[in-house]
């Protein structure tokens, strides 16, 4: 390993486990994707351990489009059929039909509703007549190659969270501007310092997966 791409390996190393310990002591992390891609960094949050302020201040600060990350097995589990049958979309983004709590909400929309439907949809105990839908919340299938087959931010948020020690479920959400931008590179910085929230790239999160299986099979 040449020396820039040690150095380049460390920086990205550091960013992860940065974001790892950030998730495990409750807070929430931004992941960036590639300024060809969708240049967009949205807010996650482990749903294990994501409390109602953060949810309200990812409503405040994001599109309003609050998204549940899942993997394949959890999206069967919970019968969602696929959004369309035909997905068209640019970067092929795996929505599912869109859920509601059954009990314990109002109209769905609040802070505390839109948790409590995803605190519900990623419960051991789940029956399926405890998910109305459509709803309020947006589940993603995650691509069951992971973040090496498909590099979204679905893959990446459901990656990190697992890393940390949580179940394979992520909220995610794109940070927006004041006047209803999409945040590009220098806004994001900008609210990431404002607010103490650790970065990191889909890029950090795929060199530092690479390097860790590569561990793994000279180890083995």
């Amino acid at each position: 390993m040449n020396r820039t791409i040690l150095s380049e390996f460390n920086l990205s190393k550091k960013k992860v486990q940065k974001a790892i310990s950030a998730l495990k002591d409750g807070e929430g992390i931004i992941i960036l994707d590639d300024e060809k891609r969708e240049n967009e960094g949205d807010l996650v949050f482990s749903c294990e351990n994501m409390t109602v302020e953060q949810m309200a201040f990812t409503i405040r600060y994001g599109s309003g489009i609050v998204c549940l990350c899942i993997t394949e097995s959890k999206r069967k589990q919970l019968r969602l059929p696929m959004m369309v049958k035909n997905n068209t979309s640019k970067y092929q983004t795996a929505f599912t039909v869109t859920i509601e709590a059954a009990n314990g909400i109002s109209t769905g929309v609040s802070a505390k509703d839109r948790l409590t439907t995803i605190q519900t949809a990623i419960s051991d105990t789940l029956r399926p007549t405890d998910l109305n839908r459509p709803g309020h919340i947006f589940p993603l299938r995650a691509h069951p190659g992971g973040i090496l087959a498909r590099s979204g931010h679905t893959e990446a948020a459901v990656e990190i969270v697992s890393l940390a020690g949580f179940k394979p479920c992520a909220v995610i959400c794109e940070l927006t501007n004041k006047d209803g931008t999409m945040s590009r590179l220098s806004d994001i910085v900008k609210f990431s310092k404002k607010y103490n929230i650790n970065i990191l790239t889909i890029q950090d999160l795929i060199f530092y997966i690479k390097n860790q299986s590569k561990k793994l099979c000279r180890s083995g």
